[in-house]
């Protein structure tokens, strides 16, 4: 047998290229982070927090759900760089879940650091609610503010359903139970429970109007008709304090938080911030990201590896 027709090892020769292919996928994994690294480090790393003042804006309905805001309020709250906050609305109100819980927040704000609002075009009802325990009011002489009051729809499409000849029969477990339902007729005692709901909640909405602007609930009653106002017309009643547009309230914010004359604005999120440099990344470069994170978590798994490998590459 000749030197060339001996039997030839390749698993020695198999087990060089695997441990080449090994090196030079971690070879290009710690390149890849070295990268993602500079871009984030060059880029320009967050600057030290420095004293500034909050500016959150609320816009549109507002709903039930307010826990983002909430906790966005509460952690600026929390926040020893956040010297007071501002206010900016832009609402005609909503659920009074959500107004109330909002007012809370601020509440809790303005008992510990000063905040002033900046109503814009609306700022009514549930809007107007969430905006009076801060210490300073500011609108426009054509904003629409005020609607102190609270509404419940209760629709009733049982007439017609009998039109169509459709029939429904409630089976509960008192005389009430189905009053909220708009398949059957409203009874005149289901509108007294009703009734008597809706004017509980707007006992509660004239109570917290008559707290937060420093006046008692007989003389605020009279201005709770529901009917709104204008940014001029709410002044004279004392609903508002001074007509200014964010740039007044943001002054009267400066004078009254000491050394407060050069604070700089600082725009509120009600997103949570990053709790990882992952998560810092996908925020500073924007974007959806969400399949650079998914890579560098595989990469980073990969590193883990050691030695043969069974993986199927992608």
């Amino acid at each position: 047998m000749t030197t060339d027709e001996r039997p030839r090892d390749d698993s020695g020769q198999a087990y060089r290229l695997q441990r080449r292919r090994l090196v030079y996928w971690r070879g290009l994994a710690l390149v890849g982070l070295v990268v993602v690294g500079g871009i984030y480090l060059f880029s320009g790393r967050p600057p030290a927090p420095s004293d500034a003042i909050a500016r959150f804006e609320i816009k549109g309905i507002i709903e039930d759900r307010v826990r983002p805001q909430v906790e966005a309020i509460e952690r600026a709250e929390r926040d020893p760089h956040i010297r007071g906050l501002l206010l900016v609305i832009d609402s005609p109100g909503g659920g009074v879940t959500g107004g109330v819980a909002l007012h809370d927040a601020v509440a809790s704000f303005a008992a510990h650091k000063p905040v002033a609002v900046a109503m814009q075009g609306t700022a009514a009802s549930a809007a107007y609610m969430l905006a009076v325990p801060a210490q300073r009011l500011f609108a426009y002489p054509s904003t629409i503010t005020g609607s102190i009051g609270v509404i419940m729809m209760r629709p009733d499409a049982s007439g017609l359903l009998g039109r169509i000849g459709l029939v429904t029969d409630s089976i509960t477990s008192g005389p009430m139970k189905d009053q909220s339902q708009p398949f059957v007729p409203l009874k005149p005692e289901g509108r007294v429970m009703l009734q008597g709901i809706v004017n509980d909640l707007f006992d509660q909405f004239v109570t917290i109007v008559a707290k937060g602007r420093h006046r008692s609930v007989e003389e605020i009653r009279p201005l709770a008709d529901g009917r709104p106002y204008t940014g001029r017309q709410a002044i004279a009643l004392h609903l508002i304090d001074q007509l200014g547009d964010e740039d007044k309230a943001l002054d009267w914010m400066h004078a009254q938080i000491r050394d407060g004359k050069d604070l700089p604005v600082r725009e509120l999120s009600a997103k949570k911030p990053p709790k990882t440099l992952l998560e810092s990344l996908e925020r500073k470069i924007g974007g959806d990201w969400s399949g650079v994170t998914e890579a560098l978590e595989q990469v980073a798994a990969y590193q883990k590896l050691d030695g043969a490998a069974a993986i199927l590459p992608r």
